[in-house]
């Protein structure tokens, strides 16, 4: 199974941090957001590479903070080429961009860059592996007037049965974080998606078509993830995350 971080988006939203340095990169005590994901993508055996995927504009930054970390995978960084929001590829779009320029033809765990969890990915890919469906994670969101920020769905036995991106009347309190399992058959359908015109920005996008035509199942998380999109969230998982500093960069 290939692992792919998702971090050439452009995050306008968080100027002027993210003006000149990418959004997976901010740092929380003094350690890059993407190196605590690569430390909890380490931990799973069945991933023997990892892919991050950034644009022309951060490249070099990547590249850069690469050199300082020690992980028992290979990490690829892959520069999609864009360089402003005029070009970008969009989150769906660079995942397409990387599963054809590594001919992946595999089981995929695909994160989004900027998410800062504190639970370990194990459970999840055991529930994965022991249903052999593609799997979401899911939270629910105490706090109702940041659900249009999310994927919102309803979940019956563990399944999705409806799913909106950023919904405008919200039908529930749960909402899909961009950590995701894709099974074989569901990675040749990333492209389908697109050649159909579908919206190529936001991951949440594609399991919204998806679950339409095949069961997408879903995982309750087991401790915090915060979505790092806005100075409030970025806030938040500065105040009250529980990280104990065991990632080291060398």
């Amino acid at each position: 199974m290939k692992a792919i971080i998702l971090a050439a988006g452009y995050a306008t939203r968080l100027y002027p941090l993210t003006k000149n340095k990418p959004k997976s990169l901010l740092e929380i005590s003094n350690i890059p957001i993407i190196t605590y994901i690569v430390e909890k993508v380490n931990e799973l055996e069945v991933i023997n590479e990892l892919y991050i995927i950034t644009n022309e504009l951060f490249f070099k930054d990547f590249i850069n903070w690469k050199k300082n970390i020690k992980s028992r995978l290979k990490i690829e960084i892959i520069n999609d080429g864009t360089n402003s929001l005029e070009n970008k590829l969009g989150a769906i779009g660079d995942l397409n961009f990387c599963i054809n320029k590594k001919n992946i033809n595999e089981d995929i765990l695909v994160i989004a860059g900027d998410n800062f969890f504190d639970f370990s990915l194990i459970n999840f890919y055991n529930f994965y592996n022991t249903n052999k469906k593609d799997s979401v994670l899911i939270g629910e969101l105490e706090n109702k007037e940041l659900l249009n920020q999310f994927g919102v769905a309803v979940v019956e036995n563990n399944k999705i049965i409806d799913l909106v991106e950023k919904p405008k009347f919200p039908k529930s309190n749960i909402v899909v974080y961009a950590i995701y399992f894709y099974t074989q058959e569901t990675v040749k359908l990333i492209s389908e998606y697109l050649k159909n015109g579908n919206n190529p920005d936001a991951p949440g996008n594609f399991v919204s078509w998806l679950y339409k035509i095949k069961d997408v199942l879903a995982y309750k998380i087991e401790g915090e993830c915060f979505d790092i999109g806005t100075f409030e969230s970025y806030n938040d998982a500065l105040t009250t995350h529980k990280f104990t500093n065991s990632i080291k960069e060398s």
